[in-house]
């Protein structure tokens, strides 16, 4: 049997998914049950989504699961598709480099906030953002260096292929 192992980016995300569901048990636990509400739950739970939607982002971009329309590149031959996935890369590679830079400022600015109930800093939540925002920045341009340098991808002459 092939034991399976996690990147760290995977542990982190069944590590956050369990935590969601724990914590949203015990706030069902006491709201039905023991006829008792703790606020903190909702929000820690609600702080926890934050993280795990931003890491699944970036796992989406690892993984290359995210919506595509290949159909409309793939009419081209392999030397213009080259083009194409660097343009569409240098696009995503802009946004998201505005999208981090913007996390980054809105973090730094709710930093000396804290949360009501469960009394931790506003930049713990929202820093997952920029967190997320580097990790798919980086994936995106991990796969586009991937791609490109694949020899097998793009023949050049016939001889290549």
């Amino acid at each position: 049997m092939k034991k399976r192992t996690f990147s760290p980016l995977e542990a982190s995300l069944i590590i956050l998914l369990i935590a969601i569901v724990v914590v949203t048990f015990i706030q069902v636990l006491f709201r039905y049950f023991l006829h008792f509400s703790l606020g903190w739950t909702e929000e820690l739970a609600r702080f926890l989504l934050l993280w795990l939607a931003s890491l699944a982002c970036a796992y989406g971009f690892k993984t290359k699961s995210h919506f595509v329309l290949k159909f409309f590149v793939n009419i081209f031959p392999p030397l213009p598709q080259k083009i194409i996935k660097t343009l569409v890369t240098f696009g995503l590679s802009l946004f998201m480099g505005l999208f981090i830079w913007k996390a980054l400022e809105y973090t730094l600015r709710v930093a000396n906030q804290t949360a009501p109930s469960t009394r931790v800093s506003m930049a713990i939540p929202y820093s997952s953002a920029a967190v997320g925002g580097i990790l798919m920045l980086y994936y995106i341009l991990r796969n586009w260096w991937i791609e490109i340098r694949d020899k097998e991808s793009i023949p050049i002459s016939e001889e290549d292929k």
